[in-house]
């Protein structure tokens, strides 16, 4: 069983030696996601509403290029480069879910993300 890289021009291309999103059998793994602008590839974080929701708007183009959804998705990990962002964070994630149908999933405050942005999320998908 073979890997399937996928990438879509709808979300940002990478800034590193790695794939928007890994497809191996049934299972998508997606890489993390900043609130990179995939046309300017310009960070979209006036505020931290703004920036969690780019990240969202990205990890949804990846999950649909792969003929998934948030309904699919099984787990996801959100960083954030400080904990006092949970309550914001939180709310426009899970305004992107279906209520009953959540993922696992691990909140984890780190010293710093790529380019200094608050909030990045990646995310396991299941067909």
């Amino acid at each position: 069983m073979g890997k399937k890289i996928i990438n879509t021009n709808k979300s940002p291309a990478p800034i590193g030696p790695y794939n928007q999103a890994i497809l191996k059998g049934n299972t998508l793994f997606i890489s993390g996601q900043i609130a990179l602008d995939p046309k300017s590839m310009e960070l979209n974080n006036k505020t931290i509403t703004d920036e969690t929701h780019q990240v969202m708007i990205n990890l949804k183009n990846i999950l649909n290029e792969a003929k998934m959804d948030f309904s699919d998705v099984v787990k996801s990990s959100i960083f954030l480069s400080d904990m006092s962002l949970f309550k914001s964070v939180n709310e426009v994630y899970g305004s992107y879910l279906t209520s009953g149908n959540e993922p696992a999933r691990e909140t984890i405050a780190v010293k710093t993300l790529p380019l200094n942005v608050n909030v990045e999320i990646s995310m396991i998908a299941v067909i």
